[in-house]
């Protein structure tokens, strides 16, 4: 049936006018894509125009209770139809197929269009190429991001060479080419040299259907995976899975779930699936790798290519981020346990660990420091008599502190009854917008800064999903809500940043010197750059739970995230009635051993005590790994500004450093702690060794010393009181003295060496919590390891700061079987040499 045009035209203008009258106002506020513009040659269509003018015409008595129906309607006409073949056109049997397309050359790469859909390819780099893609007819996105610096930072351009020739067209950088077929429209990305990364598949490559969010779209991008790679990073997830091949992950953030949509290849190249919209990342079946989303303005991602992994990192931070340096005694151990309830406590439990000589830097006060019904409240219970009196104690003891503040609020807190009446809370939640500057401004203003003027030296901020209400529902929470910035479905995971960056800018407005700490539950994109961190979550006190741990941590950092940690011995008991039930230390042993090789080392849970002397069975052992992650210090702090200055990573899942071993790429329960320690937790009960693999090169037992030929898997020794430790030859491993706390001290530095390779190290130094090494207060020191010459030399300091130290006493320690091994000083030092901030070598 083919309707005449001019009842068409008739047609149309009666829903065009309907529409105008219906839409309230802030409807406008989005632009519906030209819908009219294309209107005309859409229902001119003979498939189409029946289609549409049937379903807008039944519906258009319902204006008045669905306003937003016509929209809805003006879009299909404009955009979904044209994205779909025509079924009526179609012979059975025949696979849907995608319309021919045109390429051109454009200032910064191709547009190519065909008569559904328009591509944009655009070089933003050698090794980073932007593609777009919307229905035919709908303007450029001009959707906001924050997730993203500016766009002369994201995509500053680099040169390239467009072709078009044999129904092809493509265009080549330095390191990439980029093809279209434009009988097919999909897109293959090769390396310079020709060997292929990434394919779109042939069949429809590109879809676009009507979102449930108006003037939106689902979206959905089909690619090809081949039978060797392996896919890694999409945030933290905690089905126990390292390598995702096989998998469907959800990204919608949840209590021990965060979305990342960033996929990262064995294969040395990545896709940055640019949106915050609740999405989906599935390749249940081989050959497919599809990512779809509910609600954005259009395709929309990024090609990252390295090919090693701390290259895709680097240009993923510098699309979203750089990574500053959080204070020194941040990479300290933090005590905290759900929860202490008074000051006297908090007091006595830090007395305690200086009357010990227990190394501890940060101790926490978790949730419920406020009055009953008061969550949100910047006042505390009767527990707490003198709070600024409190926290000068314990800084005088060398001690920070870190307070739980929650984005969702008690409905019968002062400052939420505030926030409703301002219209500063998200609707039919108990949490504050933070994507309206104004409610940032509130949140800071009545609540976190006031406890931050108390002299709170960090900030807990939980419930980051955000949790919608007690008990814990925060499933994509945000999926049916509305934002200021727009439409929960198309920002449903945009949540943490905003959260994060809004608390973090308040408070370098506030005090600019001071260094910004945050741990949250979840994160985003872009969230790295604001001084925060994250941790797994309320996850089981169980060997299940631990189990899984490592592998999602692994996957965060291969996210673009650096710091990460996890709850030392688990946050649920599994039975509440016996939060320490028998065995349980051997966990909480193997959980802290662990814990000890996270970037961030903290311990917490449910339980009734959680200081390290109460697990009486396995103390010895944690007093030991404690002390050994202090001594650890110079080499940590030292890892952390190359986080910072080369958007390093410090835990790395052996893929990192070891990509074209295939040996490697579904190893998710090893990782290499900064360039030289290979950690493999114990993560079975009642375990006494565990089987672990050596990638090749020389490495060194850290318990022993003795020397080992890797490329092969061995059996390590593993009695409850040790940690699988090998560190590869040629490294310099750096361990300072018995230490209290972060800056206690800072000599004498033993100096580790590793022979059987040339080795180097930077030391880095700074005063610890001041913006000033931003502005260049800091010091380096190199340090080079000659394996032929077996020659030690320390260059000249490179930099200063106030307090700097005149010099080092470095204890030199050449490792070899039975010497310079396990977390003790060595004894006797190979040599001493007396650093005076001026080049001085050793012969050994």
């Amino acid at each position: 049936m083919k309707l005449p045009l001019d009842i068409l035209h008739s047609a149309k203008s009666r829903i065009v006018n309907a529409v105008a009258a219906a839409i309230p106002d802030d409807h406008t506020a989005r632009p519906l894509h030209s819908a009219g513009a294309v209107f005309l040659e859409n229902v001119a269509h003979p498939f189409r125009g029946v289609v549409l003018i049937r379903t807008c015409l039944i519906r258009a008595s319902r204006i008045a209770q669905f306003v937003a129906l016509p929209s809805v309607c003006l879009v299909f006409s404009a955009i979904s139809s044209p994205a779909q073949p025509d079924p009526a056109q179609l012979d059975p049997g025949v696979m849907p197929h995608p319309s021919a397309m045109r390429a051109v050359q454009s200032s910064g790469g191709f547009v190519a269009t065909g008569d559904r859909e328009t591509l944009e390819v655009t070089v933003c780099g050698d090794s980073l190429i932007h593609v777009t893609a919307r229905p035919i007819g709908a303007p450029p996105a001009a959707e906001f991001q924050p997730w993203m610096l500016a766009s002369s930072a994201t995509c500053p351009g680099a040169a390239f060479q467009f072709s078009e020739s044999n129904g092809s067209a493509g265009l080549a950088t330095a390191q990439l080419k980029v093809a279209l077929s434009e009988e097919d429209g999909n897109l293959t990305v090769r390396t310079a040299e020709g060997k292929e990364l990434l394919h779109e598949r042939q069949n429809l490559p590109r879809t676009y259907r009507l979102s449930e969010a108006a003037g939106l779209f689902h979206i959905e991008d089909r690619f090809g995976a081949d039978s060797t790679e392996a896919l890694y990073g999409l945030g933290q997830h905690q089905s126990g899975m390292f390598n995702y091949r096989g998998s469907v992950v959800e990204l919608g953030q949840n209590n021990t779930d965060v979305a990342i949509p960033l996929v990262v290849s064995s294969k040395g190249y990545a896709i940055l699936w640019n949106t915050a919209s609740f999405s989906y990342f599935d390749n249940r079946f081989p050959l497919d790798l599809n990512i779809e989303s509910m609600a954005a303005p259009q395709i929309d991602y990024y090609i990252l290519y390295g090919p090693q992994m701390d290259s895709i990192v680097h240009l993923y931070r510098s699309l979203t981020g750089h990574v500053p340096l959080f204070p020194q005694w941040a990479y300290g151990l933090f005590q905290s346990k759900d929860r202490y309830k008074t000051q006297a406590e908090i007091l006595s439990i830090a007395a305690e660990y200086r009357a010990r000589h227990i190394p501890l830097d940060a101790i926490v006060q978790d949730w419920f420091w406020w009055n009953d019904g008061g969550k949100g409240d910047p006042v505390f219970d009767s527990g707490y008599t003198d709070v600024p009196a409190e926290l000068k104690t314990l800084h005088d003891e060398h001690i920070h502190t870190m307070i739980s503040a929650w984005a969702l609020m008690d409905s019968t807190s002062e400052n939420f009854k505030q926030m409703v009446q301002k219209g500063f809370e998200i609707d039919q939640t108990q949490a504050y917008d933070p994507t309206n500057p104004a409610a940032r401004d509130f949140f800071w203003n009545q609540f976190v800064g006031k406890l931050f003027a108390q002299g709170w030296d960090a900030f807990w901020l939980d419930s980051s999903e955000p949790e919608e209400a007690w008990p814990h529902s925060g499933d994509a929470s945000l999926r049916d809500k509305h934002l200021h910035i727009g439409s929960g479905l198309e920002y449903t995971n945009v949540f943490p940043l905003e959260h994060t960056a809004g608390v973090a800018a308040h408070w370098l407005q506030t005090d600019p010197d001071k260094r910004v700490f945050l741990l949250t539950r979840s994160a985003f994109m872009g969230q790295q750059r604001v001084g925060a961190t994250v941790w797994s979550g309320d996850v089981y006190s169980s060997w299940w739970a631990l189990r899984r741990q490592v592998p999602a941590g692994l996957n965060f950092a291969l996210s673009g995230f650096p710091y990460w940690t996890t709850d030392i011995g688990g946050y649920h008991p599994l039975n509440y009635a016996q939060t320490i039930p028998p065995g349980y230390q051997e966990l909480y042993a193997r959980w802290f051993e662990y814990g000890a090789f996270c970037p961030v080392f903290r311990t917490h849970g449910h339980r009734d005590h959680n200081e390290l002397w109460t697990y009486d069975q396995v103390f010895p052992t944690l007093e030991a790994v404690d002390r050994l992650r202090y001594r650890l210090m110079p080499y940590v702090y030292s890892l952390a500004w190359k986080v910072t200055s080369e958007d390093y990573t410090i835990q790395r899942p052996l893929v990192m450093d070891f990509r074209e071993d295939p040996a490697v790429l579904e190893i998710g329960d090893q990782f290499m702690f900064g360039p030289d320690l290979l950690v493999s937790p114990v993560l079975t009960e009642h375990a006494t060794s565990r089987s672990l693999y050596l990638p090749a090169a020389t490495w060194y037992d850290f318990w022993t010393g003795d020397r080992i030929a890797g490329g092969t898997s061995i059996t390590a020794q593993a009695p409850l009181d040790r940690i699988p430790l090998d560190v590869r030859a040629g490294s310099i491993l750096p361990l300072g003295p018995v230490i209290e706390y972060a800056g206690q001290a800072t000599d004498p530095i033993e100096l580790r060496i590793y022979p059987g390779a040339d080795g180097n190290f930077t030391l880095y130094e700074d005063e610890g919590d001041s913006d000033r090494y931003e502005k260049g207060a800091h010091a380096t020191i190199p340090i080079h390891w000659d394996d032929a010459a077996r020659t030690l030399s320390i260059g000249d300091r490179q930099g200063s700061y106030p307090g700097m130290p005149s010099g080092h006493t470095f204890n030199v320690v050449i490792v070899s079987s039975g010497h310079g091994v396990g977390p003790d000083a060595t004894a006797a030092p190979d040599k001493t040499i007396q650093y005076t901030g001026t080049k001085a070598s050793a012969n050994f």
